[in-house]
């Protein structure tokens, strides 16, 4: 999909499954009213393409907050594990040009950008993890600090013993079980 707009029935059936969602977990966003949700997806059709491609790739994106002073809706990716359509990709494209043999096919960073999406940072990543229990079994990039991106390297993040951790890993590196997950302002 490259024009990133999406028919009726696209926009229709992308509605349902994100009200679904948000009524089937409220602890994500106790006294939000879906009306208000609805209304602001409705005049933002580039921000329900994003989350179109949020949803695609697996990542189940629902509400998490709002920022009343610039009156938008957050959204973050709330899949059990890092997105199955995110996964087995480096950091950013400069990492990727960096390896020399077995490029994966995509990078965080420009997969984000091509979504209309961002990735989520470290305090983001812990934030999401006070509303359930998230990456049991993978981990997701997260937005890296300049100075250790300087560096070469990246950070991720997940949760094992029920403690969530931030590592360091070689932003060239890839991993079938790590992926990113992202946040989206509506």
């Amino acid at each position: 999909m490259t024009n990133k707009e999406l028919t009726h029935e696209q926009q229709e059936e992308l509605i349902k499954t994100l009200k679904a969602r948000f009524e089937k977990n409220n602890e994500r966003h106790e006294g939000f009213d879906w009306t208000n949700v609805q209304e602001k997806l409705d005049s933002n059709p580039k921000k329900l393409w994003s989350l179109h491609e949020m949803e695609a790739t697996g990542g189940e994106p629902d509400v998490v907050g709002y920022d009343a002073k610039t009156d938008e809706y957050i959204f973050y990716d709330c899949s059990a594990e890092s997105p199955k359509g995110r996964r087995s990709v480096c950091y950013d494209r400069e990492a990727w040009e960096a390896r020399k043999n077995h490029k994966p096919e995509n990078t965080a960073m420009d997969m984000a950008k091509d979504m209309g999406i961002e990735l989520l940072t470290e305090g983001q990543y812990r934030e999401l993890q006070q509303l359930g229990k998230f990456d049991l079994k993978t981990s997701s990039w997260v937005q890296t600090p300049e100075n250790i991106r300087k560096l070469g390297g990246a950070i991720f993040c997940d949760r094992r013993y029920d403690t969530i951790f931030m590592y360091h890993n070689g932003a060239e590196s890839y991993y079938a079980a790590r992926g990113f997950r992202g946040s989206l302002r509506v």
